[in-house]
């Protein structure tokens, strides 16, 4: 499957059923998956490749699966998924890496090449990013693309921090 993405080090495409092995192993993982309310199981994960597939059909995009380019070693997901926060549609960055793929970078570098995609070739105004409040990591990432809280809210059952940019 072709590219959607890529960026230096980094190549972005849509999920596949066949990349479960690697899907269950990150978001079965304690460590990467601390913010979420559990980690997933097999089915959760095969569920949620599903969902991605789905996205990808209803709205063009979704979490994008993240590969080395050099390698094609896969490192996590990073993508534009449709959200509904306080009432409204947003257009959110999310990323999610494996965690031994932790502090070299990759979840800022793909999540630029998201928050370009999102204005440059979708035309979009603003993108958003939700963050627990004690996900400081994930709040570095938003601040590298300049993104900043705009305010606290309650999605999925738990408190999160809206961060958001403007196209300039």
């Amino acid at each position: 499957m072709s590219a959607v993405l890529l960026t230096e080090r980094l190549s972005l495409r849509e999920l596949l059923p066949s990349d479960l092995d690697f899907v269950a192993s990150m978001l079965g993982d304690a460590d990467t998956m601390r913010f979420y309310p559990r980690p997933y199981t097999r089915e959760e994960s095969a569920a949620w490749i599903d969902r991605q597939r789905r996205r990808y059909a209803a709205d063009g995009h979704a979490l994008w699966l993240v590969m080395l380019r050099e390698s094609g070693e896969p490192v996590g997901q990073v993508g534009l998924v449709r959200q509904h926060v306080d009432g409204v549609t947003e257009d959110e960055v999310g990323y999610l890496i494996a965690r031994r793929h932790w502090r070299q970078g990759f979840a800022a570098e793909a999540a630029k090449a998201t928050r370009d995609h999102a204005f440059e070739r979708l035309g979009r105004r603003r993108v958003i990013s939700l963050i627990r409040p004690e996900n400081l990591a994930s709040q570095g990432v938003a601040r590298k693309l300049g993104m900043s809280v705009e305010r606290s809210t309650c999605c999925f059952d738990r408190e999160h921090l809206v961060f958001a940019a403007h196209r300039a």
